[in-house]
């Protein structure tokens, strides 16, 4: 198994390895998984040429990922609880399933697969609410070689249907509904909706989950359970590539395609496993829960994939932190005594904003290790969650990563690396990082700001964007030679720490989650009143940004004037889904563009941020005087 860093001594030392001998360094880590034939070389690389990038960790390595959670962790924790799932309603029973239950199931959901056609390479998507099947569909597929595309389940079905088409999926995974909180989701009337413009989905397997009534196409639709009725709980796990894919990921981007991020199976496994139990410090014994939804990849690397692969007891959970009060994340944790908590700043943000009481009214003295995701966590989130959370005691790990890096990239371990509220600290081995100027000269030294780039491989990362491999170069290799473009700003300061500083492209980081400019424009201009629309991110105080969408409409009446707002709004959550909506919106008769047509963004930004006054040169646009226009607008901007 792989071993822990335990000091900070031993932290600075294993990172000067991985930089000296990267090949040594990732190899040693990698022997203590199961191999049926090992790797010729470690890494083979390069980020620019012809074909780039062309990234290749353990090659020719033969091995499957399910083999190295269950037949590698099963001699010892047969019997020791895999996953533990805390529903909605929190009357309702916990499940909890050993290692060996889940293997059982995994292994006869795999078989069910394989008796309906599917085959090793072929795309699979889930979207599944948080129940335990979600992670059984996930390893099942892995087993047999298949690929899991998984799509949040508060997708709408324009956004499902577009993911699924552009994997061409055969088979569609999902249940009759779905709860969050006091709400039910009816998932299956929505993949039916999106499967009507999916031709290459042949099966849409059924789980009963909500018990409600759904519209079940014969010759189309299998049930769950009767997929897996009397079927076999022996399964030999296929034999993969190092490099044969592992699953497909969607994530915005500053077009409105969504782009497929494409992680393959070694070097993602080797890279999860070890980022879980270095930067969560985790032990035999330990209960670890991430809030995040296994639709995001901090759910595929931190609920299933890393703690799975370390042996650990992981926590999923279905519901919301406030309902049926804003205590249930401090009750959950008193009640499976969980000792690593990992969750989001906009969570946080939004229990603080409930009161203290809902936190100091809890033991919660299980608690060891507390982590945040998805976004810079703000100074005063920060030290409430210390302070209350965590009662002084517990250390907090701040993590920065992307959907592309697979896992955690630059993060405190937790009791070993000095802390600072709102930064990110320090690269884990492995992880070259590297600030540039605008024209992509380096900036040495400490004390200084740029565009966060990675200069060397690193196990986890993406090694395409799926069916268009020019694009996944265009997006984070072609704007500086031999560098990862992440997309970032950071400072680097005087002790060496790095602090991320948000987006430097039109992506808006919404409650830990990047939603792209151009994506929520498109679907606002869906709307038949709309001519035109500019979306911009603004300071939120619970979400971090918020969404600041311009929109110009045709002539409306005063009656369309009052309802045009929630129409675009529903019309976004029709096209995308609820995490898009803006959540501000302003109608205006004009946006400011350049003489070429190019919209002013920069300017809509700052008057979003209720920042007017330093707009800079506003002379060489088209019309200046629609400026004017739209920052007294801004004064009375609808919010939601």
């Amino acid at each position: 198994m792989i071993n822990k860093i335990t000091s900070l001594a031993e932290y600075f030392q294993k990172y000067q390895e991985s930089v000296a001998d990267p090949e040594g360094f990732w190899g040693k880590i990698a022997e203590s998984h199961h191999w049926h034939k090992k790797w010729d070389r470690v890494v083979d690389w390069r980020f620019s040429g012809p074909g780039a990038p062309d990234v290749k960790w353990f090659v020719n390595g033969k091995l499957n990922i399910t083999e190295n959670i269950f037949e590698r962790n099963m001699f010892l924790r047969k019997n020791q609880v895999a996953i533990i799932w805390e529903p909605n309603d929190p009357k309702e029973p916990v499940i909890k399933l050993t290692y060996g239950e889940l293997f059982d199931k995994v292994k006869q959901f795999a078989n069910g697969l394989l008796k309906l056609g599917v085959k090793r390479g072929d795309r699979v998507a889930i979207y599944l609410p948080m129940v335990p099947e979600l992670a059984i569909a996930m390893l099942a597929c892995a087993r047999i070689g298949a690929i899991h595309s998984i799509v949040f389940a508060g997708f709408s079905a324009t956004a499902l249907a577009d993911r699924v088409n552009d994997a061409t999926s055969n088979v569609v995974i999902t249940s009759d509904g779905g709860y969050r909180g006091t709400k039910s989701i009816p998932l299956k009337g929505i993949v039916d909706e999106a499967v009507a413009k999916c031709p290459s989905v042949k099966n849409v397997i059924v789980l009963k989950h909500t018990n409600e009534e759904i519209n079940f196409v014969n010759g189309r639709d299998v049930w769950w359970h009767d997929l897996i009725n009397g079927v076999s709980t022996e399964n030999i796990a296929e034999v993969m590539d190092a490099e044969d894919i592992l699953f497909i990921l969607y994530t915005s981007g500053s077009t409105g395609k969504p782009k497929g991020v494409v992680h393959t199976t070694a070097g993602y496994m080797v890279y999860a496993e070890y980022t879980f139990k270095n930067v969560f410090q985790y032990s035999d014994g330990d209960i670890f829960w991430c809030t995040a939804d296994i639709g995001w990849v901090t759910g595929h690397s931190y609920i299933v994939y890393g703690p799975l692969l370390t042996g650990a007891t992981t926590i999923m959970f279905e519901g919301v932190p406030t309902w049926p009060d804003a205590g249930r994340f401090w009750e959950t944790i008193d009640k499976h005594k969980v000792t690593q908590f990992y969750t989001a700043p906009t969570a946080i943000r939004a229990l603080m904003a409930q009161g203290d009481n809902w936190v100091s009214n809890h033991n919660l003295s299980s608690l060891k290790v507390l982590g945040t995701v998805g976004e810079p966590i703000n100074e005063e989130a920060w030290r409430w969650y210390h302070a209350l959370v965590g009662k002084g005691k517990c250390p907090i790990v701040d993590t920065w990563w992307q959907t592309e890096t697979g896992g955690i990239m630059i993060t405190p371990l937790a009791g070993i690396t000095p802390t600072k509220p709102s930064l990110a600290t320090l690269p884990l081995p492995g992880v070259q990082p590297i600030l540039v100027d605008p024209e992509g000269k380096e900036l040495k030294g400490n004390g200084v700001e740029g565009i966060l780039c990675i200069k060397f491989p690193w196990p986890g990362m993406l090694r395409t964007t799926y069916g268009d491999h020019p694009r996944c170069f265009q997006t984070y290799f072609s704007a500086f030679p031999n560098l990862y473009l992440t997309g970032d700003g950071a400072k680097r300061d005087e002790e060496g720490y790095y602090r991320i500083i948000g987006r430097i492209d039109d992506v808006i980081n919404v409650s830990g989650h990047r939603i792209g400019t151009a994506e929520v424009e498109d679907a606002i201009n869906q709307h038949p009143k709309v001519i035109e629309s500019a979306v911009v991110g603004y300071p939120h105080d619970i979400k971090g940004s918020g969404i600041y969408a311009y929109v110009i409409c045709e002539d409306l009446t005063d009656a369309e004037l009052k309802t045009i707002e929630n129409e675009i709004r529903e019309t976004v959550n029709k096209f995308i889904g609820a995490i898009a909506k803006p959540d501000k919106i302003q109608i205006v008769s004009g946006l400011p563009k350049t003489r070429s047509g190019k919209i002013m963004r920069r300017i809509l930004r700052k008057i979003g941020e209720g920042d007017a006054t330093n707009l800079g040169d506003t002379s060489t646009l088209l019309d200046p005087g629609v400026v004017d226009e739209i920052i007294d607008g801004a004064k009375v901007a609808v919010k939601r």
